[in-house]
């Protein structure tokens, strides 16, 4: 699948990783286009569901992108967001989706240039990975049929 284009969701805290992206942006840095951000008033706010919805829904991967621990704009929100992510590797693991298709990262809004490189490097992961098992768009017809 040498075209196989990746579905990236990034679901980014409001007061940092979102504005690393902004600064980013801002800076001209290049990242995939295919990375579809959703800003959230803080990682605290994820829930196992937000991000199990985002693989029904056609993502290929999906990462949380919060602040620096300790300097979280809500005090324990990104602290909040990690147990849950790592809940939901194991949920996906067990229906068949490999855990490296979910990632938690921890930015300033002053680092554009580590959102860009997270952003390229977990887009090259997922391309790796191949389609996910449960994006039907990507999955072979058979003659059969």
């Amino acid at each position: 699948m040498s075209d196989f284009e990746p579905i990236v969701v990034a679901f980014c805290c409001h007061y940092c990783a979102y504005g690393a992206a902004d600064l980013a942006g801002s800076m001209r840095l290049e990242y995939p286009t295919n990375l579809r951000i959703i800003r959230l008033p803080c990682t605290g706010k994820i829930t196992p569901v937000f991000l199990l919805r985002a693989f029904e829904k056609g993502a290929d991967g999906v990462y949380v992108a919060g602040c620096l621990e300790g300097d979280c704009h809500f005090i324990q929100g990104n602290l909040v967001a990690k147990p849950r992510v790592n809940y939901t590797k194991k949920l996906i693991q067990e229906v068949g989706l490999e855990p490296e298709r979910l990632e938690m990262f921890n930015m300033s809004a002053a680092m554009g240039p580590r959102f860009a490189e997270v952003a390229r490097e977990f887009v090259q992961r997922i391309k790796e990975l191949g389609p996910s098992p449960l994006n039907k768009n990507y999955h072979i017809q058979s003659d059969a049929a």
